[in-house]
């Protein structure tokens, strides 16, 4: 679908003004599927605002900011990681270190990197600018896996009330990824997190323990979790490899 079509198929086009708030949820189009709103700008108050109602920005260079919803949702609770035999063994001898927003700028970069030779991104100039602020405020957060003193792997996200939302991982070597999703996870146990939004449902996520639950369902989740403080202790020192 064009941009023409987008805009022709949307009556919510929002501006820069903050105060416009978004459509209802239940307003975003089936095909394709959860888009909501078009417009409006990438401040950080903005991006919150979204996420605390299960509404992310998504596009590529050239369009217009795209707003969405999609439904159903993919969403795991951190204790419901799923780590097989191999996984197991990978964390245990692949030689691995993990830390947490000791680089969240280069694990972003890294997700942005196109991956293959024909490969785009969705994570652009702009949206990159606008998560790296989202961090110097203390609202996003990265893991990083190492090997050998190298970035191999990683992921990033945003942390409201007691529920992460995931936004990209990168590997560059084999299970780097999985491997830090697995301490994610584990760090969020630890924090007395409830619920990990992984916006759209990949057999990757699924067979780490991700699962899809209706749109309503996941918004009844945020309005129980969002507001909900997880531990003091959260994100206060930031972990550096060694």
């Amino acid at each position: 679908m064009d941009q023409h079509d987008l805009t022709s198929s949307l009556y919510w086009v929002l501006d820069c003004r903050l105060e416009q708030d978004f459509p209802a949820t239940d307003r975003a189009l089936d095909e394709p599927d959860g888009l909501l709103a078009i417009g409006g700008d990438l401040s950080p108050d903005r991006i919150l605002d979204a996420y605390a109602q299960g509404i992310f920005p998504w596009y590529s260079d050239g369009q217009p900011i795209l707003w969405w919803t999609p439904n159903p949702r993919s969403v795991m609770e951190p204790d419901a990681i799923r780590i097989s035999r191999s996984l197991a063994k990978t964390m245990r001898n692949g030689g691995f270190e993990l830390t947490v927003d000791g680089f969240f700028e280069a694990v972003v970069e890294a997700c942005a990197a196109p991956r293959g030779p024909q490969a785009g991104t969705w994570i652009t100039t702009d949206m990159r600018d606008a998560y790296c602020e989202l961090h110097e405020r203390g609202a996003a957060h990265s893991v990083e896996c190492w090997r050998d003193g190298e970035l191999c792997g990683g992921l990033y996200g945003i942390a409201i009330g007691s529920v992460f939302f995931g936004e990209s991982m990168f590997s560059l070597v084999r299970d780097a990824s999985k491997v830090a999703f697995a301490h994610l996870c584990s760090t969020l146990r630890k924090w007395d997190y409830r619920l990990i939004d992984c916006q759209i449902h990949t057999p990757h996520l699924e067979r780490l323990g991700a699962r899809r639950i209706p749109r309503s369902e996941f918004e009844t989740l945020l309005e129980r979790w969002v507001g909900r403080s997880a531990a003091a202790t959260a994100w206060q020192q930031p972990e550096v490899p060694s």
